[in-house]
């Protein structure tokens, strides 16, 4: 008989265990406003935006359910089944975000790119399951909000930030980098790792009881026992999660347009300027964060 391990948690502690949120999605915000900036600013051709971002989608496509499905296979003594994999990812992310701006050609932004969104991903798939591990039915609810409230927070001050470091920080690098972008991407770098650890050290996960680990331990491991799962798990969806998925599928076509193309525009249309126009293009970079 499984054991409902789970007991209620106090306001306090389902903000703190939801913290880690907060770094994770600035560095997602980051990735929406100013990769694609940091690729014009390397003389990347417009058209060439659609396959530079490919990150993104690919790797939400693979590495956000294979992560899903190899958490649900694991424990580590001390750490427990999500926490391993949300440091993994926000060591990667931090590392990914306080090199970007150093990168000095667009196949390092564009290599760059996997290497965070690689990160991103593998810190955020297992957070949605820490929700449903750790709080009990009636709970839930107030913790997919607080996610969600903190994923507002990190991207807005991750758009506002380039505005206002904008304001502050004067000088371009040899490679065409401005350093105002550097302070954007070194404070991403901060909050990625100081907030996952505030959630890990502060929220310990319910260790399974001695037969549902022997029954963890005893699933098949690997790469392909994960995708064969993930397989299964389509295959059995409801209707209504296919539903959702075709709903999804427009929805996200219109974000990635709008993330790749929405600086050139403001770009062109208030500054009448193109990324060889340093100084308006810049403006346009910073007032993204802002629109």
């Amino acid at each position: 008989m499984r054991i409902d391990h789970r007991v209620a948690m106090t306001l306090r502690q389902i903000m703190l265990m939801n913290f880690g949120f907060f770094g994770i999605q600035y560095s997602f915000g980051l990735q929406q406003t100013a990769i694609n900036p940091i690729f014009s600013f390397l003389n990347a051709d417009p058209g060439q935006l659609p396959i530079l971002n490919m990150a993104g989608p690919v790797t939400g496509l693979l590495v956000q359910p294979l992560i899903g499905a190899l958490s649900d296979r694991t424990w580590v003594n001390g750490l427990g089944r999500r926490r391993p994999y949300f440091l993994i990812g926000a060591v990667g992310c931090s590392v990914a975000l306080f090199l970007y701006p150093h990168v000095t050609a667009l196949w390092m932004a564009v290599l760059m790119l996997w290497l965070l969104d690689i990160s991103n991903n593998t810190a955020m798939e297992p957070y949605r399951a820490f929700i449903a591990d750790k709080l009990p039915d009636n709970q839930q609810p107030t913790g997919f909000l607080m996610q969600s409230m903190f994923t507002g927070l990190g991207i807005t001050l991750a758009n506002v930030s380039l505005y206002f470091f904008q304001q502050w920080i004067t000088g371009t690098s040899e490679s065409g980098i401005p350093y105002w972008v550097y302070g954007s991407f070194y404070i991403g770098a901060v909050c990625s790792i100081g907030s996952v650890l505030i959630s890990v050290l502060s929220t310990p996960e319910n260790r399974p009881s001695d037969e549902e680990l022997a029954e963890m331990r005893a699933k098949p491991h690997g790469l392909v026992p994960a995708v064969k799962e993930i397989g299964l798990a389509i295959k059995e969806m409801p209707k209504p999660l296919w539903q959702l998925a075709l709903v999804y599928l427009f929805q996200w076509y219109a974000m990635f347009i709008y993330w790749q193309y929405v600086t050139l525009s403001i770009a062109k249309s208030v500054w009448n300027a193109t990324p060889a126009d340093k100084h308006g293009f810049e403006q346009a970079v910073g007032w993204t964060g802002l629109v």
